[in-house]
């Protein structure tokens, strides 16, 4: 694992750069003109924490998918994406984030079941059935937003609460929640004909500059959503056992099982080489399972050719 290539920071200087910001995950370059350069790096976050090691090849497999997604489902909804000039770069419009994160749900699985096996019955003002058993699906996707926070933990929100504080318009509430059960369905469509299930999502919307509600951010990536594996669901629902999924889910898990969630007081476990390639493994597998495509891994990091590369394309 040591002589793979990893991405951690970009110390690019662009043309017409007028900020720059960096994320958990991804690096941002605003330009005048409207323009963002995005780079996707190595680092991997779970309970809003960045965790210690960099997982091979993940910028690359999360760029990747999302601009796989955000071209399938530009005829929903308008999307930020421009091109795409390095396996770890894309180049869009900026657009103003709204400050909220809209997370639609299929099954009753993680964060949700957590909520529900606490004997809660009520999550983001939705009503959540009795006698449900983890990873069942709801008789209807749910929409269980969330706000955007700056830094710490983003927070459930119903939308009465979301209204009721200002954060959007009945009107701008009204089209994002049409936006997401539209991309969620897309999503899901596109997952089953790869032997998926696409479990849960969530979804980043901005305005561009004239107004429009445009969608931000990634889509349908393993850092976004969860997928499940068809063949074997109902199997598995039967007997209890643990669903066999694609997502960043088995690393919280990992994380709980080491006695860590993001709490104050606890400490960060070490995470072994052999965790590290798992991730990496199940990052590209999934890039395979959604496209169809085998990964070919871009193994040219230095940051000079990468900052080469963007201006080229720019």
């Amino acid at each position: 694992m040591a002589s793979l290539p990893t991405l951690n920071q970009t110390q690019l200087e662009l043309p017409g750069q007028v900020s720059f910001y960096r994320g958990k995950v991804r690096e941002v370059y605003r330009l005048q003109g409207g323009r963002l350069v995005v780079v996707a790096s190595d680092r991997i976050s779970a309970f809003d924490h960045i965790l210690p090691r960099l997982i091979p090849f993940k910028g690359q497999v999360l760029n990747l998918l999302a601009a796989h997604f955000l071209e399938a489902t530009a005829d929903l909804c308008p999307n930020w994406l421009e091109c795409v000039p390095h396996p770890n770069v894309s180049i869009g419009r900026y657009c103003e984030p709204i400050k909220l994160e809209m997370v639609i749900r299929g099954h009753l699985t993680g964060h949700a079941w957590r909520v529900y096996r606490s004997g809660k019955r009520l999550l983001c003002g939705q009503h959540l059935p009795e006698g449900m058993k983890e990873h069942a699906p709801f008789p209807e996707p749910i929409i269980t937003p969330a706000t955007k926070a700056e830094e710490g933990h983003d927070e459930d929100i119903s939308p009465e609460d979301i209204l009721r504080q200002g954060i959007v318009s009945p009107a701008i509430y009204e089209q994002l929640a049409d936006y997401t059960r539209r991309l969620f369905e897309r999503g899901r469509q596109m997952a089953r004909e790869r032997g998926l299930i696409l479990v849960d999502a969530k979804y980043e919307f901005g305005l561009d500059e004239d107004g429009r509600i445009t969608l931000i951010d990634e889509l349908h990536t393993p850092d976004s959503a969860r997928y499940f594996y068809a063949e074997g669901f109902e199997e598995r629902q039967a007997k209890g056992a643990p669903q066999k999924q694609l997502s960043k889910e088995f690393v919280r898990e990992w994380l709980m099982e080491h006695g860590f969630q993001g709490l104050e007081g606890q400490m960060m476990p070490e995470m072994p080489d052999a965790l590290v390639e798992e991730i990496s493994d199940r990052y590209i597998g999934l890039y395979e399972q959604l496209t169809g495509k085998a990964f070919e891994p871009e193994l040219e990091l230095e940051p000079e050719a990468l900052r080469e590369k963007i201006l080229s394309n720019l």
